[in-house]
């Protein structure tokens, strides 16, 4: 309650502050209009763009309702069928949400990864730290399909290629998922991922296997194996809670239709690279044709979108 209460003040605190904002700026208006000063005019102008920039996030910061859209948020990405193509995808996809979470002034950090066969990533697990974090990135839950010519076919021919997003709330103290360790199989591996000679040289990586439910959980970005452990025990009481609350939503058949099925063809979002360039989301039917600022982190339309048309 005392965090709820929190949150609220800070948002009407920000609106208040953009009223203050707006009634200076009106009074800079009539300085400029009562005494012709084009540089003054021009100071108004920039102080509404900046002001309509603030009010648009808090706009779309008022959306997160839900239970965690305040919490940190863990990203897996993992390849579909495809070999080689669908692993170059899953780096691209990797690189757009790192640099979508820099843009925010988010913090990331990458738990696991495991590198591709040849080229990009088989999958990866990312964690995302930042005011509402969750909040923004549950839009990505599902398949995101890729269509374009394949820098791998000596032939030149077009590619489509699938991978999936799966985004979890980091949980905080106030709750619990009950966890018998006698259903855990712990394994502890040497490190793969980039981090000097000290995270080559060790066992420090932790896998974790939840035998009940066959969830597999992992981490090696930690330098020590205890807080490799820690934060794979952290992502695991993710999945478990994620898959109770999908389990509660089922018996209660309220499941949102975006998350009725995430299987291979029904993707939520297409980035199509040929014949023609355009990214649609097959929900909100939002539209973008400057691929490249999406895929260099410009998911802000998209977010919004989803936010707006959510049930």
């Amino acid at each position: 309650m005392q965090k709820e209460l929190g949150q609220l003040q800070d948002i009407i605190s920000v609106w208040e502050k953009n009223y203050d904002d707006l009634e200076e700026t009106e009074m800079l208006l009539d300085m400029a209009v009562e005494e012709q000063d084009a540089e003054t005019y021009r100071e108004v102008v920039e102080s509404l763009d900046s002001l309509l920039d603030r009010i648009d996030q808090v706009e779309l910061e008022c959306m997160f309702t839900g239970e965690h859209d305040a919490s940190n948020a863990i990203l897996v990405i993992h390849a579909g069928a495809g070999g080689t193509e669908a692993q170059d995808w899953v780096g691209m996809l990797m690189r757009m949400y790192l640099r979508w979470a820099e843009r925010k002034g988010f913090k990331s950090d990458i738990l696991d990864h495991l590198p591709g066969d040849e080229a990009g990533t088989k999958s990866v697990t990312i964690l995302i730290k930042g005011k509402h974090a969750y909040g923004y990135l549950r839009s990505e839950v599902g398949i995101h399909r890729l269509v374009r010519i394949s820098p791998f076919d000596a032939s030149g021919r077009r590619h489509t290629s699938f991978a999936s997003v799966m985004v979890l709330p980091e949980l905080d103290d106030t709750i619990e998922v009950d966890i018998n360790e006698k259903d855990l199989r712990i394994d502890t591996y040497r490190a793969s991922g980039a981090g000097g000679q000290h995270v080559n040289k060790t066992d420090s990586a932790i896998r974790i296997t939840h035998l009940p439910t066959g969830i597999v959980v992992q981490c090696q970005n930690e330098r020590s194996q205890h807080r490799n452990k820690d934060m794979a025990m952290k992502m695991l009481m993710a999945r478990l809670y994620e898959k109770e609350k999908e389990e509660q939503a089922q018996a209660q058949e309220n499941l949102h239709g975006d998350k009725k099925e995430i299987a291979w063809g029904s993707q939520i979002r297409s980035y199509v690279l040929q014949p023609y360039r355009m990214i649609k989301d097959h929900r909100t039917n939002q539209e973008e044709g400057n691929v490249d600022s999406v895929l260099d982190g410009g998911l802000d339309p998209f977010i919004k979108a989803y936010l707006l048309w959510q049930p």
